[in-house]
């Protein structure tokens, strides 16, 4: 008995197997049939490609890249660290705000892209703000028309004080571009090349929107990173100043105490106070100041140490790459498409389809 049903099943899939290549001999036979139909079909995908890649604008593409090295900041436990790393302790603090790769995102934030919209370049000879070029490139104006108010809208002076519609038409801007056309990233993990890519349909403003958005970010970086060294120089360098004007006006003290009594009495001892007092005064002066500028030149050097290194390695340069597609590949791409959508739909037609097969 199991032999029987074993073989009866065997018998089955044979049977089965047999039908399913009938019915693929009859699909192909079916497709045959309909070659002219499927090439008419290729050659409407053809015009179709043609058409697109007619119409479609071309698409350049800006690219700036640079080297950064974020400098080395001791201080604190730093000089601690190589100590407690033997004994299985990590002093490290994770690195501040603008370590790794969170300038990557700096670059994506509202701020700097809002900055850079708003920053002046020079096309052709004449000064335009970005946001304006940006709003020319894509036609907005045209979108704007029926809406009151916004046609004739500009985005001259200053931001603080703009309205309403200005700071709304400045968000959507800004998520246009960090959505579509801004791309920052590292190309090697292992290595500190940062690569910023700026696309548009106008060549000019990607050329410019990148070299701007550079210089703005990577200013705004170094200026945050070193703010606090920057401020103990300030604060130095000031006091430095303010003690050495007190310093040469008790020398100058010195001078005008001796010359009131050029020839004095040594036995009068009264006569020799006002110019030891000023001495006093000068040493004290002089033991202040030596202290300060010692800390100011510390300062210097901590501040020298945390001045990251910025160096630019390539810059857009006209003509920019652009995706431009030729007429022959969109044909050709359109062509292929269509011809594999035909056949597809009708072997999915012929397979489906028992009464069109018997």
């Amino acid at each position: 008995m199991p032999s029987s049903t074993t073989n009866k099943q065997n018998n089955s899939d044979a049977i089965s197997l047999d039908q399913l290549m009938h019915r693929l001999r009859l699909s192909l036979g079916y497709i045959k049939s309909k070659l002219l139909v499927i090439f008419f079909i290729a050659i409407i995908g053809a015009i179709i490609g043609l058409c697109y890649v007619s119409f479609k604008k071309n698409t350049y593409s800006a690219v700036c890249s640079f080297v950064l090295d974020a400098g080395n900041k001791e201080g604190g436990l730093g000089q601690y660290a190589g100590l407690a790393s033997l004994a299985g302790v990590s002093l490290d603090n994770g690195g501040g705000l603008f370590e790794g790769d969170n300038i990557l995102e700096l670059y994506k934030s509202r701020t700097m892209i809002e900055k850079t919209l708003l920053s002046t370049a020079t096309f052709n000879g004449k000064s335009e703000l970005l946001i304006e070029r940006y709003i020319t490139a894509y036609n907005l104006r045209e979108r704007w028309r029926d809406k009151d108010g916004i046609k004739d809208i500009n985005f001259n002076g200053d931001p603080g004080k703009f309205n309403r519609t200005q700071d709304s038409i400045i968000t959507d801007i800004t998520k246009q571009v960090n959505k579509k056309y801004l791309n920052v990233s590292k190309p090697d993990k292992k290595l500190s090349i940062i690569l910023v890519e700026v696309k548009s349909n106008d060549e000019l403003f990607a050329k410019e929107f990148a070299n701007k958005i550079v210089e703005n970010v990577n200013t705004f970086y170094v200026q945050t990173k070193t703010k606090k060294s920057t401020q103990n120089v300030q604060i130095l360098t000031r006091q430095a100043d303010s003690v050495r004007r007190v310093l040469n006006s008790s020398i100058s003290g010195v001078a005008d105490a001796l010359d009131a009594a050029p020839n004095a009495n040594p036995q009068l001892l009264s006569l020799r106070v006002p110019s030891q007092k000023k001495q006093v005064d000068v040493q004290a002066s002089t033991a202040v100041y030596s202290e300060i500028v010692k800390n100011l030149e510390i300062s210097k050097i901590s501040l020298s140490k945390e001045t990251p290194l910025i160096q630019l390695i390539d810059t857009p340069v006209l003509p920019l790459d652009n995706n431009k597609i030729t007429k022959l590949v969109g044909a050709a791409g359109g062509f292929i498409l269509f011809a594999f959508l035909g056949l597809l739909l009708f072997f999915t037609m012929s397979f489906r389809n028992k009464t069109s097969l018997k």
